[in-house]
This record gives C-alpha cells, structure tokens and sequence, in this order.
C-alpha cells in the first residue's frame, strides 16, 4: 500500500476516473492520503464526481510520474467517509484542502475511502 502511496503523492496530480452514466468520466486531484491500509480522496458533495461516485462506487485512479514513463493504475471500491476524525486527519495531512474546507465539519466537505482492489505498475 505504502508503495502505491508514496508514488501518487510523488507525482503531486493524480486523475480520479468515475462513471457518468455510459461513459468514464476523469478530472485532476491533488489531495491524497494513506490510512488503515487504504487511500482516501476528498471533493465536494456539490461536484460531479461525488454524485457519481454515490451513484457506481468503482474507481480508477492513474497518475504519471513527471518526465518519466512510470506510472500507476488503481482500481477499486470508493466509500464515503463521515468519520470526523479520519477527515481532520485529511486535512492536516493535505493543508491546500483547507482553502476549501475550514474543519472536519464544513458543509459540503466529503471523504472517500478507496479500497483498492488491483494496482498496476508500469515504466
């Protein structure tokens, strides 16, 4: 897991791909953390991606490692997360989020855990 980690966190911006009915759908992300084996991911309930997400929970997260070929692919299962102590957490580990959301209780502020399922590594 740590390995999966520390190379999306590496590669500063990851693309988080969901289902918007028939078709994938992908945006940037820049926030992401590692706890209790799993990688969790925040945006707003306002956004599409969590609407989506509420929707088909099946996740792939890519990201490429700048001026290289390597990159990694990440499937797996995203479950929101209300757990208030896990989202303090998210913010303190990734601060930029703070522009957005002042505390684990701000409206709007939504967390997801990925359970991950298969990754894939390639260079």
């Amino acid at each position: 897991m740590s390995q999966i980690y520390n190379f999306i966190k590496e590669c500063g911006t990851f693309f988080v791909l969901t289902f918007n009915n028939d078709f994938p759908a992908g945006r940037p992300f820049g926030a992401i953390m590692e706890y209790n084996n799993n990688l969790y991911i925040s945006t707003s309930d306002t956004k599409s991606v969590y609407k989506q997400l509420a929707k088909h929970n099946k996740i792939q997260i890519v990201a490429l490692k700048n001026g290289t070929r390597d990159w990694v692919r990440v499937s797996g299962i995203a479950t929101e997360c209300v757990d208030p102590t896990i989202k303090k957490r998210m913010l303190e580990e990734c601060p930029v989020l703070t522009k957005h959301f002042s505390s684990a209780n701000a409206p709007h502020y939504s967390l997801f855990q990925v359970e991950i399922v298969n990754s894939e590594f390639y260079s």
